[in-house]
């Protein structure tokens, strides 16, 4: 992906989010069904575009955050309100979160059909057993642990969970 292509439609910005993001961060999380624990605004970029043709309200269009762990980040919390799909948010999103990333950046996504889209950014399918399992001595949960529930459901219930390392396009 080269970052230079993407821009976001006219009336939209991309900017880190604010504290009077948080409940509608966590409104777009809801509806996409997607894991509501570990919503930290802070850690939260949004794409906030104008909702009538240039007027001044403007509203929350996508969301994605980098959560921080001992050694590693997680891209998640990925979200595009269905009404602005399609337009390259969900792919400018990623990209500036993967050149936002300071650490090894991993995420788990349902299906093959979403590990299909995320290996477009350089992320690869790895296994449970090979994520990393930092020690722990900054006070921050291992990456291993939080997906441990997701492994659980993998291997139990049959859930189609995906895990993925970010490696870069070749």
């Amino acid at each position: 992906m080269n970052q230079s292509n993407l821009s976001l439609p006219s009336g939209c910005i991309l900017r880190k989010a604010t504290s009077a993001d948080k409940w509608s961060i966590r409104l777009l999380v809801f509806w996409a069904k997607l894991d509501p624990t570990q919503l930290n605004w802070q850690q939260f970029w949004v794409i906030e575009c104008d909702a009538y043709g240039g007027q001044s309200l403007r509203n929350l269009v996508a969301c994605g955050q980098l959560r921080n762990f001992s050694g590693a980040q997680e891209l998640g919390s990925l979200v595009v309100v269905s009404a602005w799909r399609g337009r390259g948010l969900a792919t400018l999103l990623i990209q500036h979160l993967i050149n936002t990333a300071t650490q090894p950046l991993y995420l788990e996504c349902l299906g093959e059909r979403l590990a299909q889209f995320y290996s477009r950014f350089g992320f690869v399918p790895i296994s449970f057993e090979d994520l990393p399992q930092f020690p722990n001595r900054s006070g921050k949960s291992s990456l291993k642990g939080k997906f441990r529930f997701s492994q659980l459901a993998k291997r139990l219930l049959k859930v189609p969970v995906v895990f993925m390392e970010y490696r870069g396009n070749s």
